[in-house]
């Protein structure tokens, strides 16, 4: 423990912590894209020079539990005053392919810190507009592979040239640029008023102290195993996902030996997302006041096979990697207690994939695909360990949604039911667990972009009953004004969202294709004048001029029994 007072501590607290927001903002009010000005799929946080995270603002929790390995990354680089680093390899730091991280370390005289923002860009391009294809199975189908590299204008002018609406790809970097800038002024001026070895005790003290009150949360929960089981809905099957949490005194460990193999598709998850998704869960099962940062998660130890879908790396030959087969045991800041959960640093090209390239040039050709790993892998990974402590579940989809051609990319996450809690009712039309996103304004999207909103409302009833009900779901439906490709990757479609103490579960998801004409659809089948034809959770397919995509996004799962509701005739009002 530094010698810091309590008031002092929390004055240092309140310092980063505003930076951290005040980072996000800028980032948010500088980007050009919907994706983040408006629904804001953005994140920002503050690292010490050892590369620990020290702060984060509340943002997207599947970005900010997976930063520190960006981070990490970049470390044992040089690092210049004025020089950032840029990176979206999911095995070099990063989750999926249109998550890109800035890096930019930190001076006052020497290296004091880094500040890093993480935004996902609506193209990073790849086969598909929007690079999320619902049916990739390698690396490089999905976009533009960022080794860890140094960031310049000349950088940014080779990135964009290789992504769709370069322009718009161009001014959302440089907003994180800015945004890093912001983080990087604040963390000096603290130094300069502190001294930068007293910010550096500072730190340190503030890692310290959530560690304290995480352990404290630990603690007082009875300790034991809990178990819980839980499915991906792939498109060829479901994928079983498995979990043993045990606490012992101030000790949680989560072990997810058993789960599912390496997924020939795209829901592979690297651990670094994993790690992410159990972060998230500690959090709401401890205390969401206590500062957001690595010290959080040092009670924490999280088992994972090596190569398996909750671990997913390249395959050997593709990079140098520490030997697979063996469980990675991955302490609680991230980084590796017993094996590299990453492998060892790739050998490729710094400017990132191409589609023409091959294995011997490139490690991303052949590596497996992450697109849905970082999106739905991670939100059930969350609910295992939500659901082993018996709580009631929420969605968990983020109901991915990607439209464009060659005018516009867009990208939306879709809101829908929480679960109930054992004293309240879920919320309705939230974005869940990993997500934690906005919606995008009707009237933004109508304005920017070729599409009718035809309906935007709640999906009334589709929360489960209970003692406290699940939230209700949303309905979205999109009319195309010109002809786009669209790709869908949701879950929850074949399995609907648990209840817990005898709640029931929340509807499951339905997603639809409204047809105006007779023209073939996603589903190889044709659509007659007003025929809806139903879709697979995980689909890449064209919506004609005049067509219409609905989605319906699953409820919530209700806690405790509908007969103890207190209107036991009406147990979902």
């Amino acid at each position: 423990m530094s010698g810091l007072d309590p008031i002092e501590l929390q004055v240092i607290v309140g310092a980063l912590r505003a930076a951290c927001e005040e980072m996000g903002a800028t980032l948010v009010r500088s980007a050009h894209s919907a994706n983040i000005k408006e629904r804001r799929d953005a994140s920002t946080a503050l690292f010490d020079r050892d590369g620990e995270m020290v702060m984060q603002a509340e943002h997207i929790p599947v970005h900010l539990g997976s930063m520190p390995a960006a981070v990490r990354a970049v470390l044992e680089r040089e690092h210049r005053e004025g020089v950032s680093w840029v990176l979206n390899d999911p095995f070099e730091g990063g989750t999926h392919l249109p998550d890109i991280t800035v890096v930019t370390p930190v001076f006052a005289g020497a290296l004091i810190g880094f500040a890093a923002s993480r935004a996902h860009h609506a193209d990073v391009g790849g086969r598909v507009v929007g690079s999320m294809p619902a049916d990739s199975r390698t690396l490089d189908e999905e976009g533009v592979v960022i080794h860890p590299r140094e960031l310049s204008e000349a950088a940014i002018d080779e990135l964009v040239a290789r992504m769709r609406q370069p322009q718009e790809r161009r001014a959302d970097l440089r907003a994180q640029l800015a945004a890093n800038r912001v983080g990087a002024l604040r963390l000096s001026e603290l130094a300069s008023r502190v001294g930068a070895e007293r910010l550096a005790e500072a730190m340190e003290a503030v890692l310290d102290y959530a560690e304290r009150r995480t352990r404290a949360c630990i603690a007082a929960l009875p300790d034991g195993v809990r178990e819980a089981r839980d499915v991906l809905e792939a498109r060829e099957g479901d994928l079983v996902l498995c979990l043993k949490a045990t606490v012992t005194g101030e000790r949680l460990v989560l072990d997810f030996t058993g789960s599912a193999g390496p997924h020939d598709g795209n829901l592979n998850c690297p651990l670094a997302v994993t790690l992410s998704a159990c972060w998230f869960a500690v959090r709401v099962l401890t205390d969401p006041d206590i500062p957001p940062s690595a010290g959080a998660y040092r009670p924490v130890e999280v088992i994972v096979a090596e190569g398996s879908l909750l671990n997913a790396q390249r395959p050997a030959g593709l990079a140098k990697a520490s030997p697979a087969g063996g469980p990675a045991k991955a302490s609680p800041a991230g980084g590796p207690a017993k094996a590299s959960p990453a492998g060892g640093p790739a050998e490729a090209s710094p400017a990132g994939s191409s589609s023409h390239a091959s294995a011997a040039d490139d490690p991303s050709v052949g590596a497996p695909a992450v697109a849905a790993g970082n999106v739905e892998t991670s939100s059930r990974v969350a609910d295992l360990v939500l659901g082993a402590f018996g709580r009631a579940l929420g969605q968990g989809t983020m109901n991915n949604l990607t439209l464009g051609n060659d005018e516009f990319s867009y990208y939306e996450t879709l809101g829908g039911g929480q679960g109930a809690c054992e004293d309240a009712d879920g919320p309705s039309g939230v974005h869940v667990a990993m997500s934690n996103t906005l919606n995008t304004p009707i009237e933004a999207l109508e304005r920017e972009l070729p599409l009718l909103v035809r309906e935007y409302a709640l999906r009334r009833g589709s929360g489960g009953a209970g003692r406290h009900r699940g939230g209700d779901g949303v309905v979205r439906e999109l009319e195309a004004l010109s002809d786009m490709t669209f790709s869908l990757i949701a879950e929850r479609r074949r399995h609907a969202p648990p209840g817990a103490h005898g709640g029931e579960p929340g509807e499951r998801g339905r997603d639809t294709l409204i047809g105006l004409d007779a023209r073939e659809d996603a589903t190889d089948g044709h659509t007659a004048s007003g025929e809806a034809r139903g879709l697979p959770a995980k689909v890449t397919g064209t919506l004609h001029t005049g067509e219409r995509l609905r989605i319906e996004t699953p409820g919530g799962g209700g806690y405790g029994p509908a007969s103890e509701r207190g209107d036991p005739e009406h147990p979902h009002a």
